[in-house]
């Protein structure tokens, strides 16, 4: 399990370092979480240390929501008057999302069938 903690803990640290030395308008634990898909990625996936300290912190992620939801609760009246700018952003934003992985998902399809097709060719000439 240290093992584990010491992996995330690292790719935290390396996210947010890579934040404050470039200056990207992109969080220091995104960039964090993109640097753990990448060495997951190379290592051919989690071992077993870091798989059980996922499962862990997933198990307790729902408590990181308390405090923004008890935030709203504090701000309601403030958010009541905007709170049909607040819809409309979360539409448009949910539909492009939506629609931004839905283009993704074809082009990799594209993509991956492309591929495999210059495979079995290439397969057939030998």
């Amino acid at each position: 399990m240290l093992e584990g903690c010491f992996t995330v803990l690292v790719c935290l640290a390396a996210g947010e370092t890579l934040r404050r030395v470039t200056g990207v308008p992109v969080s220091g634990p995104v960039i964090g979480m993109a640097l753990m898909v990448a060495l997951l990625t190379v290592r051919g996936g989690p071992s077993a240390a870091v798989e059980q300290t996922c499962g862990v912190l997933l198990r307790w992620l729902p408590l990181l929501f308390v405090p923004a939801g008890l935030g709203i609760v504090q701000y309601l009246g403030a958010l009541q008057h905007q709170l049909a700018a607040i819809g409309a952003a979360l539409v448009v934003s949910t539909a492009l999302a939506m629609a931004v992985s839905a283009w993704t998902m074809q082009a990799v399809m594209r993509w991956r069938m492309t591929r495999e097709g210059a495979e079995s060719q290439s397969m057939a000439r030998e």
